[in-house]
């Protein structure tokens, strides 16, 4: 068993790897009273009176305490986010280093406008820890750009990918747990999905292009893929359009 775990554990990419040990890292040391959370959750006061900047990137890392929603969005957390850096992001590591780097900025720039927006600010500034946002972002990122995909939600009820997010906001809702922080996440994914993919084949522009900076920290290997000659790659059936 031990031996399985270990080897999941360094099958994983190298950005899905490090974030889950952090997040791990983190919620175990607050969960030990090693860590104090109150070190660590948003607080834009502090960030810029203080100075305490660390408080932009710890906010994503802990996942409140060790119970069965922590490990609901562990499994989440490594799920999606090795689905996108495999797959999607196969060759381009910077590429998504740069799309969390975006969802975190604008889901942190939503809180701190939003807590200063008169009647919105009391229910913002609930929201100290943007890491379930960020994971429900990647969420939302896999589900576009695999919108035909077959799931079953608890075995109750199949489905397309493309509605996964809406699946697990209904969840949320129906466990009683704050829809803000689901939505955060659809508007950040759905952000990074309109400037990525429908924007640039509206104008043939592409605003998200990685910035050499950050391509210089990751060394991608180059992902050649066959294919074989004379072979047409049909379209999904007509119907399946309908479920969009």
């Amino acid at each position: 068993m031990a031996q399985a775990v270990e080897d999941w554990y360094k099958q994983m990419p190298i950005i899905t790897r490090s974030y889950v040990t952090a997040a791990v890292v983190v919620t175990i040391g607050c969960s030990l009273d090693i860590i104090s959370p109150s070190n660590l959750y948003l607080n834009p006061r502090l960030v810029m009176k203080n100075y305490e900047f660390w408080r932009l990137i710890t906010n994503f890392l802990y996942f409140r305490k060790m119970d069965l929603d922590f490990m609901f969005h562990m499994f989440f957390l490594a799920r999606y986010c090795k689905l996108l850096e495999e797959n999607s992001f196969r060759g381009r590591t910077a590429d998504f280093f740069y799309m969390l780097l975006f969802g975190a900025t604008v889901l942190t720039s939503i809180v701190i406008v939003g807590g200063n927006i008169p009647y919105l600010s009391e229910s913002f500034a609930k929201i100290i820890f943007l890491s379930n946002s960020l994971t429900f972002m990647m969420v939302y990122v896999w589900s576009k750009q695999n919108p035909f995909i077959h799931m079953s939600f608890l075995g109750l009820f199949t489905f397309t990918a493309a509605y996964l997010p809406w699946v697990l906001l209904g969840f949320s809702v129906l466990v009683g747990a704050s829809a803000w922080v689901d939505l955060l996440g659809m508007i950040a994914g759905h952000a990074y999905y309109f400037l990525e993919d429908v924007y640039p084949r509206m104008t043939g522009r592409r605003p998200l292009r990685t910035p050499g900076f950050i391509k210089s920290l990751f060394a991608d290997e180059a992902v050649v893929v066959a294919r074989p000659a004379n072979v047409r790659f049909a379209p999904p059936p007509a119907e399946e359009f309908h479920q969009d």
